[in-house]
């Protein structure tokens, strides 16, 4: 409860200016030049900031610039303190992925190596492709958002296509193939917990490479551990926590903490390595 509490408050903190949706208008305050540190669409009309991943892509897809010292240093301020605590806390189409999974239905466990795929999507369609396959004035697109992001689709997309007729008109093929894949994610989300974040999400592969490192982390106290494997049965993550106590895929959200019998799992703030 305490969580999903929190993860409340973050979306209604990222996306507070609600008026927007009904005025069909994406906001341009001062705030919409700070990089919120979850996966928030710049374009939903109640986002006032914008999201770090559609920074990245803008910056490095401009022929103005090859370096964002504001764009990287807050994804390494916030990798570095948090890692993918962000992604189970903070992340507002995390938690839309989430109550879908509330839903009744058979449940599906998806595969391990599926989680690989997010790393191919950060190299390819974030740092590349933007970069390398550029036009005539040498700007890029940022690929993510323009041709994946279901995040996009959901909270910018819709609701800018629902309150301007002229938008609708001018949606095409691209924008038919982008909802697909949000009503895919939607499904899959029903059956299966997280499915983007685990597979898809290139924000969530740059944190999670942070999880070994950031200065808040997981510990598991090998003296106390009993190998009971309850982590593991409990971490719709997927991560067996007393063998990888800061898996990449670990998501901060707590539950192997509170099913642990020995209470072995605790949290810790340090710098370096954690071998433990």
């Amino acid at each position: 409860m305490k969580r999903r509490m929190v993860q409340y408050i973050s979306a209604l903190l990222t996306n507070v200016n609600l008026p927007g949706f009904i005025q069909g208008r994406i906001y341009q305050g001062v705030s919409k030049h700070v990089c919120v540190p979850g996966l928030n669409c710049y374009s939903c009309p109640a986002a006032i900031g914008a999201c770090p991943l559609g920074a990245l892509q803008t910056i490095l897809a401009s022929s103005r610039y090859t370096f964002s010292y504001y764009v990287t240093g807050t994804l390494l301020l916030f990798g570095v303190f948090m890692g993918r605590y962000v992604c189970g806390w903070l992340c507002p189409f995390g938690l839309i992925q989430e109550l879908l999974y509330k839903l009744p239905s058979p449940t599906w466990t998806i595969p391990r190596w599926a989680g690989y795929i997010k790393y191919v999507i950060l190299i390819v369609f974030v740092l590349f492709l933007p970069v390398f396959l550029v036009n005539n004035l040498g700007m890029g697109d940022p690929f993510f958002c323009k041709y994946i992001c279901p995040a996009g689709t959901m909270e910018g997309g819709i609701p800018l296509l629902a309150s301007h007729p002229d938008l609708r008109d001018a949606a095409g093929n691209l924008f038919l193939f982008k909802l697909l894949l949000l009503v895919l994610v939607i499904l899959l989300s029903i059956k299966s917990f997280r499915p983007f974040c685990k597979i898809i999400c290139p924000l969530g592969a740059i944190y999670g490479l942070f999880n070994p490192i950031s200065i808040y982390r997981y510990r598991v106290d090998k003296e106390k551990c009993i190998k009971c494997g309850k982590c593991a049965q409990n971490c719709k993550m997927g991560v067996e926590m007393y063998k990888e106590s800061n898996s990449l895929e670990c998501i901060r959200c707590g539950e192997c903490r509170s099913s642990c019998p020995v209470e072995a799992i605790t949290t810790t703030f340090r710098l370096g390595n954690d071998s433990k």
